[in-house]
């Protein structure tokens, strides 16, 4: 009677944990994402990649690593009171050099946890230039805005579904080596996985482009979600209106259907930030906008960054440092370039290069909104 007895229990422990490794495997509830949520106060960053990596390569690969420039770097984001990163990693990454990548991420993550911040990290990217090339990464174009960022997986490696296990490997090697690191504040799995590229490289770009997300796309929040990551998974929406589900694409719903928190993009005048956030309200979960702050577009930090405290949303815009990628230069100069001359507004960035701040009254603002001001 006892060996039967100690038999039930081990069965019913079995099953205990049978649940919940697939728990862990399954997208989170909505409590679940609120009770994470509610352990992270208000959330504040940028797009970051250093001054001096023109892209997500030149930023992590070991001959261009830059450990003291991120530092300094990272140093003028605790000086705004921001708590988050957002930061591109690139499956050539992993395949070039795993053990030195992980490593090297493992030491972001320290000057990171130093600094206070807790980095969204970014596994694929549909936007820019399709087709990536490992090694030394070519100067920046003169006058043109995000000249050398690259697509991740490339054009080539997206048609190409023998490449897939690499892929696969990647996505569970990276999220499984960190899936439990409380440094980590979550996992974007692809940013804007349905950008055609039309003003830029569009003519490069793979005809059936979307058909492929769309059938690649799920398998990427599963491998994902196979490594047991215990920080959130999401893809943020960037275009057309997601005020009801008809007006949806597929792969819209599938992003919004498939992330842990809800996520998006809006360079948008405060005015219509608004009506994004209020649009998404309805999936009853957490939001952070992942990219905002165009101001050549409207889209300011004091329009955009009150309305997203007022909801208790992230704020993550793009850009930090002014420099390689040239993203304070504005998206038309894909068609004429800015070369020898400044545009007359920034159109992202925070920071010069040494340090000192484009606009003193938005740091002010940040730092109001942060708490930071209140704390001196």
């Amino acid at each position: 009677m006892q060996t039967k007895f100690i038999l039930l229990l081990l069965l019913v422990a079995g099953l205990g944990v049978g649940q919940t490794a697939l728990a862990q495997q399954t997208r989170w509830t909505e409590q679940q994402a609120k009770t994470w949520y509610a352990q992270q106060g208000w959330l504040v960053g940028a797009n970051y990649n250093p001054a001096n990596a023109i892209n997500q390569l030149e930023m992590w690969q070991a001959d261009s690593f830059d450990p003291a420039t991120i530092d300094k770097e990272l140093g003028w984001a605790e000086s705004l009171g921001m708590n988050t990163m957002r930061v591109f990693l690139h499956d050539l990454l992993w395949q070039q050099d795993a053990k030195g990548f992980q490593k090297r991420l493992d030491q972001f993550l320290r000057i990171c946890a130093k600094h206070k911040i807790k980095p969204m990290l970014v596994l694929f990217d549909s936007v820019w230039d399709p087709n990536p090339q490992l090694g030394k990464q070519r100067a920046p174009k003169p006058g043109v805005h995000n000249s050398g960022w690259v697509q991740g997986p490339g054009a080539t490696a997206l048609q190409d579904v023998a490449q897939y296990p690499r892929l696969e490997a990647y996505v569970k090697g990276v999220v499984g080596a960190f899936a439990n690191d409380k440094r980590i504040l979550a996992w974007d799995v692809w940013n804007e996985p349905d950008n055609t590229n039309g003003s830029s490289y569009g003519k490069l770009e793979p005809p059936n482009k979307l058909a492929l997300v769309e059938t690649l796309l799920p398998k990427v929040f599963a491998w994902a979600r196979a490594a047991k990551p215990t920080q959130p998974l999401t893809a943020g929406v960037w275009k057309g209106d997601w005020s009801s589900d008809a007006k949806l694409t597929a792969i819209e719903k599938l992003m919004l259907a498939e992330s842990d928190v809800i996520s998006f993009h809006s360079y948008d005048d405060a005015a219509k930030f608004e009506q994004r956030i209020q649009s998404l309200q309805r999936y009853n979960r957490p939001i952070l906008c992942t990219e905002y702050m165009a101001r050549g577009n409207k889209s300011t930090f004091e329009g955009s960054l009150p309305v997203a405290k007022k909801y208790n949303v992230a704020a993550i815009n793009w850009g930090f440092v002014m420099g390689k990628t040239q993203t304070h230069l504005p998206w038309d100069s894909w068609q004429k370039p800015y070369v020898d001359r400044e545009p007359a507004i920034w159109f992202h960035e925070i920071f010069r290069p040494d340090g000192s701040p484009y606009r003193a009254e938005e740091v002010e603002l940040i730092r109001k909104l942060t708490g930071v001001a209140a704390r001196k």
